[in-house]
């Protein structure tokens, strides 16, 4: 499944590959300006003429080059929402007078064909550049490499993400309630395999994590500013696993050696 958004109610409606997706962190905190290099991806996608949060994406290694989730991006073309109607907003709160820079999304042209590698990364390509710091890619396997030297679950990994919180583990979809503040939350790990990162998000041992969606956004190394993966799905009522997509891989990092010099 995709982290999608709760239409009615707060439901989660899953719609397949182009689910709709939306964004949200579970026992997680209000980010303020902590991480300044994460934006929302917003478009006119309920109601005409109202912009509305869609997605999460973080700014990597150049500040007009916005890193998301593929279903994000072939939702709204889905619905009709072109390339270039859509905007990133950074305001740590969103509301409809926050600044919005406008962009052009441009998904993985093979996104969806593959199950064991649905290459869920898309960019948008913003007309002006962001005034923050760009997050740093990792390099070529570097996860695989920490997995090889036995660190990898040494470290606690940081999501971060706009929209609906889950407070508590004892409830199910009535849970996750509405919110519109960047949040972030932090994870342990799970398990590594060929395309996707697997992060533990259980309250119980201390983690956080994304729920239905933070789609497109960032997961962090520890407190540092480099980006090892981006939040695409998990368990159904964000309690347990977040299956997040590797950006250290050769598919990831071919096709965002389109738009950056990848490390």
């Amino acid at each position: 499944m995709r982290r999608t958004f709760g239409v009615l109610a707060g439901a989660a409606v899953l719609i397949g590959m182009a689910g709709v997706p939306a964004d949200a962190i579970v026992y997680g905190e209000f980010d303020g300006n902590r991480h300044p290099q994460v934006g929302a991806l917003v478009a006119e996608w309920r109601t005409d003429g109202v912009k509305d949060l869609l997605c999460t994406g973080t700014i990597v290694e150049e500040p007009d080059v916005f890193v998301t989730a593929a279903h994000c991006t072939e939702f709204l073309r889905s619905i009709g929402i072109g390339p270039d109607e859509v905007w990133v907003t950074f305001d740590p709160t969103f509301d409809q007078s926050s600044p919005l820079i406008p962009g052009t999304y441009v998904s993985h042209p093979e996104f969806g064909h593959e199950q064991a590698d649905p290459k869920d990364i898309a960019v948008v390509l913003l007309e002006r550049p962001h005034e923050a710091t760009p997050a740093d890619l990792p390099t070529l396997n570097q996860l695989g490499q920490m997995k090889a030297a036995m660190t990898i679950d040494d470290q606690r990994y940081t999501a971060v993400g706009y929209g609906t919180v889950r407070e508590s583990r004892r409830t199910g979809s009535q849970g996750i309630l509405d919110n519109t503040e960047r949040r972030f939350a932090t994870q342990t790990y799970n398990a590594l395999t060929a395309s996707w990162l697997k992060l533990s998000m259980n309250e119980a041992t201390g983690d956080g994590g994304t729920c239905f969606g933070d789609s497109g956004g960032p997961h962090f190394l520890a407190d540092t500013d480099l980006i090892v993966s981006i939040t695409v799905t998990g368990d159904a009522v964000c309690k347990a696993t977040d299956v997040t997509y590797r950006l250290d891989t050769p598919v990831a990092r071919d096709f965002l050696d389109e738009f950056v010099s990848v490390p």
